[in-house]
């Protein structure tokens, strides 16, 4: 079995008992590897809507068939579960060494179910995969945790996941599976966190061919003005001031788009007053990450979605205030896109009246002390540790808690990027910009497609959010993406080409929807845009055209959708904040887009994947009512 080790492990921690869960090659062929072969485990494992804190919930942590190959952006892994957020299904997908380690041990999957009577770890090794006592580690942080498990690939949870905040993060080296509280998940089973080591290597099919395609891919990556130029220099950060002059940037708890301190927290900031140096994950050429001081520590640094969320949501200038939060977050084991937002509605409620709570807009020196306070869940951090959703539930403002299915939106302002909008609204985990598709990379933030417009976004999120689901399966990291936009048009964005292929792009939401619908219309490789389905071929021996490779993203997103509506989603789930859908100059118009989007997905109007479709996805379900 080329580029897998061929063994995925389910722990019962319950009993301590370890077996071999089967998947097969064909399996393997159809869903990958991440996120979409974890969908396939828990579809399979459970069988019926599942309390997340239950012992029957399962998390699920996948690598893929890139992971531990030396493919550009490949030191991933994916952790699927049933989130203590949303109620649904949710899966993040982290860098740092853990995937890599896994792989390592000879493992390309584990699954873990039940909840140990005692505070354990897993150690995994080609030797098999042990419980052992973790008493000595409750209480420490994740870099505590991490430097006490000794070497190997870790992967641990703070004191916020051990107090079950719903959107308590896994970390790995500095790398947060940050999203929809799978740390909780792992707190509610007294799992402290998982160490895996080994030596075992996979084969490949085509290796010298693999090879070369990986330094074209390399020499691809460095010579793209995102991935070789942008993100190296400023980071993720560099999208600050794009967002602001496009009124894209959250502000105010998403009152506006705009910010008039935004400079002080931008990526050129960050690189003059507070960068050391620049690091990445394990075989990334990109090297995006940002490594700053933190009380005369070298620590990671913030990404964009945390600057926005810490800084214009909360009206924060203050940059080292939100570089010491990230930290502490990271430290605690928080989610800090869910924390800045629900923080963020803490602060209008309590402008309203409707929750006295002391939190104001602008003053940040309250939000280091406060994750302490959420981690622990002590004073008001007991109720921000619930979220957005709950928190409205308990003082009101559900009008403006900005939320979608119970997951925080991430920094992007959908009413100047109605794509963007379409995307939050129709994403399986939730509030989310890469689940939802990343249409804004469209509407301002690589091209200038007009951003008020809706004609062809819902084409175009179908076809992104395929895309996104397929790449990350396929384990590289979504940032390789960033090359599909030829450099030709980020280099002149005002040349005639660019400005061409900005004014005609909706129009051709009818040919993406033709590509959607016909797949094999698609029988080839983009290698100069998209490496991804020619390496996944070399490495494999699967035959993995662009057709094929989008239709394993469709797969993996239907087969999502039908876990969340046995779990409950309702129709009428796939809406925004109705601050989003009524204020405002430009607010987002969800309802065309959104049956239009059912349409190409073949779902019916309640949005429910049709019978015709779970056919030619040859998913071997039965539709769900």
């Amino acid at each position: 079995m080329y580029a897998y080790t061929g063994k995925i492990a389910h722990v019962d921690l319950s009993t301590g008992k370890v077996t071999d869960y089967p998947f097969s090659a064909r399996e393997r062929e159809l869903y990958l590897g991440g996120k979409i072969m974890a969908a396939k485990i828990i579809y399979d494992l459970l069988p019926r809507k599942t309390d997340p804190y239950s012992p029957e919930n399962a998390v699920v942590i996948t690598t893929s068939p890139l992971t531990g190959t030396a493919a550009p952006c490949s030191s991933r892994f994916n952790v699927s579960t049933i989130s203590p957020l949303t109620g649904l299904l949710v899966s993040s997908n982290c860098g740092g060494n853990f995937g890599l380690s896994l792989k390592r041990a000879g493992y390309d999957g584990l699954i873990i179910t039940g909840k140990s009577p005692d505070k354990v770890y897993l150690d995994i090794s080609p030797d098999g995969i042990a419980c052992k006592d973790a008493t000595g580690l409750w209480g420490k942080t994740t870099s505590q945790t991490q430097e006490l498990l000794g070497p190997g690939g870790k992967l641990v949870i703070g004191p916020g996941g051990e107090n079950m905040v719903r959107y308590a993060s896994l970390v790995s080296q500095e790398r947060a599976a940050g999203r929809g509280g799978a740390g909780a998940v792992f707190g509610a089973k007294n799992l402290k966190g998982l160490v895996a080591r080994g030596t075992h290597t996979v084969a490949l099919y085509r290796p010298q061919e693999f090879r070369a395609l990986n330094r074209r891919w390399v020499k691809q990556l460095r010579a793209h003005p995102i991935t070789g130029h942008r993100l190296p220099q400023l980071g993720t950060a560099n999208l600050v001031r794009p967002m602001h002059r496009r009124q894209l940037l959250a502000t105010r708890n998403y009152a506006r788009g705009t910010y008039q301190d935004h400079d002080l927290i931008s990526g050129e900031t960050l690189r003059e007053k507070y960068l050391v140096t620049n690091r990445g994950c394990p075989t990334c050429p990109i090297q995006c990450g940002r490594v700053v001081m933190v009380d005369g520590k070298a620590v990671k640094g913030p990404e964009l979605e945390t600057i926005c969320l810490l800084g214009s949501n909360l009206l924060n200038n203050d940059l080292e205030s939100i570089i010491r939060v990230n930290h502490l977050c990271d430290e605690y084991g928080i989610d800090t896109i869910s924390f800045g937002s629900t923080v963020g509605l803490a602060m209008e409620l309590n402008e309203r009246g409707l929750w006295n709570n002391g939190l104001q807009f602008g003053d940040a020196g309250p939000l280091a002390e406060l994750v302490e306070l959420v981690a622990y869940r002590k004073g008001i951090g007991a109720d921000l540790a619930e979220g957005t959703r709950r928190l409205s539930q308990k003082y009101g403002g559900q009008e403006f808690a900005m939320h979608v299915k119970g997951l925080e939106l991430a920094a992007y302002e959908p009413r100047a990027a109605q794509g963007m909008g379409l995307g939050y609204a129709t994403a399986n985990r939730g509030g989310c910009h890469l689940n939802g598709g990343y249409t804004v990379v469209l509407e301002g933030l690589g091209l200038d497609v007009s951003g008020a417009a809706t004609m062809g976004k819902a084409a175009f999120a179908v076809f992104f959010q395929d895309l996104m689901e397929a790449v990350s399966a396929g384990g590289t990291c979504l940032f390789t993406t960033y090359a599909v936009l030829p450099a030709l048009l980020l280099n002149k964005p005002g040349g005639i080409a660019a400005r061409l292929v900005n004014k005609l792009a909706p129009a051709a939401g009818g040919i993406v929807g033709l590509l959607h619908r016909r797949p094999r219309l698609m029988p080839i490789h983009l290698k100069a845009l998209l490496p991804h389905t020619l390496a996944i071929q070399l490495a494999t021996g699967f035959k993995m055209p662009l057709g094929k490779f989008l239709r394993i993203g469709e797969r993996g997103f239907t087969l999502e959708r039908l876990i969340n509506l046995r779990q409950g989603l309702q129709p009428g789930d796939d809406t925004l904040p109705r601050r989003l859908l009524e204020e405002g100059a430009t607010p987002v118009r969800l309802e065309k887009m959104l049956k239009k989007y059912y349409r190409l997905r073949g779902w019916t109007p309640a949005g429910v994947p049709s019978k015709g479709l779970l056919c030619r996805l040859r998913l071997a379900v039965e539709q769900e009512k």
